[in-house]
């Protein structure tokens, strides 16, 4: 049970990065956008690791 909680902590993370690189990207910011969307799949990729 707690492997779960793990996993939806990871996932709750990556959708706020996946905000972080929307915002940043409307603003102007290209590679601070690029740097958060690897963040994002690097925490959506431990999500689904922590998972299998």
């Amino acid at each position: 049970m707690s492997g779960q909680w793990v996993a939806l902590l990871l996932l709750a993370v990556a959708g706020f990065l996946v905000g972080g690189v929307w915002s940043t990207w409307r603003n102007g910011s290209r590679g601070l956008a690029a740097v958060l969307t690897f963040a994002a799949l690097l925490s959506i990729g431990g999500a689904v690791a922590w998972l299998a």
